[in-house]
């Protein structure tokens, strides 16, 4: 917020820019389209695309970028690296790269192992989070937002509100306007002022109820996982959540941003329930998170000097009677 005090903006693409620090994920990338930002803030989209380009040339480089490939691409270019060979990895290649695809990257570069590992070791200096940063202490402990245990037959949603300020509007300036002992000036000032403190208490309001809403919602769509563990954990996107309770997708995006729920399997990030899925053999619906799982006791297996081509491993999932179709 100290850079955005120095900006050169206007008052609206200020209130912008604030908005838009406030949707950053918990990496520092604004993922939702500005559009959509626009429509739920009921800002001027102009205002946020303006504010977008200023927060886009605050330090740390890449953030407020849209992903991973904008953020790494964006450092890239601010050290003058436009078209290198590091930033044409990024761009066309991210998911080999991801993967350490070594021998895959050097076929589509053209270049010998020696030289991909070491534009490999070049991006790994790049910040992947930038978002990061402004967190004081990355050991801290976590607490959950909202707690789901079970209660005799019925699932109990508890709501953890201590570190949410109670906030009101101060009577004595409810009481100078009231009075008319102030300027036209001053009233006005005194009335935008108020006006902005009972939008931040609307809103904080506004996001304890869809956050309970959504976790109501999550132990009707998630029962097995509530009941079984993470192995039952059924597909679920924020867009099916943002229909079933009538909000928009950037609301639901917004409202799980850093927020934990506490189960009797564990405490999760709200982000964790949501993730794309496959039908499997027997038509059951299996998570990505479930798959992953699976995938990964197969890689820790495999051999190192003789990776799993992908091929394979889809192979060995079918033999487990998980023939798999994208959802």
């Amino acid at each position: 917020m100290g850079q955005l005090k120095l900006a050169d903006v206007s008052e609206n693409e200020l209130e912008a820019a604030r908005y838009l620090v406030g949707s950053l994920d918990e990496s520092g990338f604004l993922s939702a389209p500005l559009s959509d930002l626009a429509l739920t803030s009921e800002l001027p989209l102009a205002d946020l695309q303006n504010a977008h380009k200023v927060l886009k040339t605050f330090d740390p480089s890449g953030i407020a970028a849209a992903d991973l490939r904008e953020c790494l691409l964006h450092q890239l270019e601010q050290s003058g690296e436009v078209e290198s060979p590091a930033y044409v990895v990024v761009r066309d290649h991210l998911d080999l790269l991801l993967r350490r695809r070594v021998p895959d990257l050097a076929r589509k570069l053209s270049l010998p192992n020696d030289d991909v590992h070491e534009l490999i070791e070049r991006i790994a200096e790049l910040d992947p989070a930038p978002g990061r940063r402004f967190s004081m202490d990355t050991n801290h402990s976590i607490s959950p937002d909202a707690t789901v245990e079970r209660v005799g037959d019925e699932w109990v949603i508890s709501l953890t509100d201590d570190f949410i300020p109670r906030l009101r509007i101060n009577k004595t300036y409810k009481d100078l306007i009231a009075k008319g002992k102030l300027e036209a000036k001053e009233k006005d000032y005194v009335r935008n002022q108020m006006r902005s403190g009972k939008f931040l208490i609307n809103a904080i309001e506004q996001r304890q109820n869809t956050i309970e809403r959504i976790t109501r919602k999550l132990i009707e769509r998630q029962t097995e996982f509530f009941e079984e563990g993470v192995s039952s954990l059924k597909p679920l996107t924020m867009a099916e959540m943002a229909e079933e309770i009538g909000v928009h997708e950037t609301t639901i995006s917004r409202a799980i941003s850093s927020k934990y729920l506490q189960t009797s399997h564990g405490i999760f990030p709200f982000k964790y329930f949501f993730t794309h899925g496959y039908v499997g053999k027997d038509g059951d619906l299996v998570s990505n998170t479930s798959v992953k799982e699976l995938i990964g006791s197969i890689i820790e297996k495999e051999d190192p000097a003789k990776p799993l081509s992908d091929r394979k491993i889809v192979d060995i999932l079918a033999k487990r009677d998980m023939t798999l179709a994208r959802r």
